[in-house]
């Protein structure tokens, strides 16, 4: 699958690394395409959207809004995968911004309820974290490989349920604070 990963920061450039590992092509998109990289390519923006299958946001919520007026467009039809966190804002994902910007784009939230450090190292004592997604019914597998090939566990919660899946991210900091500022926890689902 073509991935165009926006951002080269923390969540994007690990997230990036891992799905280029899994056999992805992957493109990093930077407002600066002249950094380099210890993994994927790094382009400009529109570089990392040109033929992507689909979009991973990891951008800082900061430039969503301008990222969203300029390549609007270039997101139309795709599926846009939303790991972004809006803290602070009333609502932490981007849905509403992204229906609006680009009306046929395809919604998935994801990646946004765990820190950087479980996408590089996503496996506790030989088990994978799981990671809580939302997306409709039709992009579920494609979501789920992306979810898989970084080494995570899918846990399904439905279509448009990215609300649910942000009411995991305070839970998440409450259990990073509760182990001394380790950012290394997550959580998983037992299933009989």
């Amino acid at each position: 699958m073509r991935i165009g990963v926006i951002g080269t920061g923390n969540i994007g450039g690990t997230l990036g690394r891992a799905l280029a590992r899994a056999g992805h092509e992957v493109k990093l998109g930077s407002r600066h395409p002249g950094e380099t990289s210890d993994g994927p390519e790094v382009s400009d923006l529109s570089g990392a959207l040109a033929d992507a299958d689909a979009v991973l946001l990891a951008l800082p919520a900061g430039g969503l809004e301008d990222f969203l007026a300029e390549h609007s467009e270039e997101l139309g039809g795709k599926l846009v995968i939303d790991a972004t966190n809006r803290i602070g804002a009333p609502v932490a994902n981007a849905a509403a911004q992204l229906a609006t910007a680009a009306p046929t784009a395809r919604y998935a939230r994801a990646f946004n309820t765990l820190g950087w450090e479980n996408f590089a190292e996503p496996v506790f004592d030989g088990v994978p974290a799981d990671l809580f997604f939302s997306c409709r019914q039709a992009d579920r597998a494609v979501v789920e490989e992306l979810i898989i090939g970084v080494g995570l566990q899918p846990a399904y919660l439905g279509e448009d349920k990215q609300d649910l899946v942000d009411s995991l991210l305070p839970l998440w900091f409450a259990l990073v604070q509760a182990n001394g500022g380790n950012r290394h926890v997550a959580l998983r689902v037992l299933r009989k």
